[in-house]
């Protein structure tokens, strides 16, 4: 079992988690096993005492970029997009509050019947009483993915760190999914990130923590305990940052 008491490394991290994880073993849409297991991990990681805010994909509902590749106007499929981390957020809220954690839901589209609208101050405030805020809708505008959403609520929330839970633990030189040669990296620089290309997130949202100095930790959040142990410093992962190690 975690001992949650243990020293953690960060005070407030944003987590963020791709809508692909949330599938599960399915071929789409949102398991409900492996919605529990994340709030149960956010549920450890509340337990010890640090603040902790949320983004989630929507990729397993819908992603904006396949539509408009099917030839959708990228504005209206982006918008759609927007709307399943909507549903996914609800789907966390509601995983987290039937254990037991306080949990808002605020969306940069405002839709006053199922959240609150983002308001950064509010949210803040959120985070200091406690609670888990979800952020939802991305940043409100097409043409902007959830990694640059995270990326800018990691910065408006003064966040210590930003925590990216994938399916791999960490960045490779290649996807080890296809190539098994691959290597994992367990330091990077921002500049490393950029310059080689390597798809940790989007580029936009990887020069935003460069500016704002938050290292990105990326981890696989498949397994259970993974997330409180990476934020300890320990487990397989990836940390980028201003210096390689």
């Amino acid at each position: 079992m975690s001992d949650t008491n243990a020293p953690q490394k960060y005070r407030r991290i944003l987590l963020k988690v791709s809508g692909e994880v949330l599938m599960g073993d399915t071929p789409y849409g949102i398991d409900t096993n492996t919605v529990s297991a994340v709030a149960q991990d956010v549920a450890e990681i509340m337990k010890s005492g640090v603040e902790l805010c949320l983004v989630i994909g929507g990729g397993n509902i819908f992603r904006g970029m396949a539509g408009a590749a099917k030839g959708m106007e990228r504005s209206s499929a982006d918008y759609m997009g927007m709307l399943a981390t909507v549903m996914n957020a609800l789907a966390m809220q509601d995983a987290l509050e039937r254990i037991g954690v306080q949990t808002r839901v605020q969306s940069a589209i405002p839709m006053a019947t199922v959240c609150e609208p983002y308001i950064r101050r509010r949210a803040q405030r959120h985070l200091e009483k406690g609670r888990v805020v979800i952020f939802a809708a991305g940043t409100g505008n097409p043409y902007f993915t959830t990694d640059t959403a995270a990326a800018l609520r990691a910065a408006e929330m003064e966040c210590d760190a930003l925590f990216k839970g994938t399916s791999v633990d960490g960045v490779y030189t290649a996807d080890p999914k296809k190539d098994p040669a691959a290597e994992r990296y367990d330091h990077l620089t921002y500049m490393d990130v950029l310059a080689k290309d390597l798809r940790v997130m989007d580029a936009s949202a990887v020069a935003l923590m460069r500016d704002s100095n938050i290292p990105i930790v990326v981890f696989s959040i498949k397994g259970r305990g993974n997330l409180l142990n990476v934020l300890r410093g320990e487990g397989t992962h990836t940390v980028v940052s201003d210096r390689a190690a």
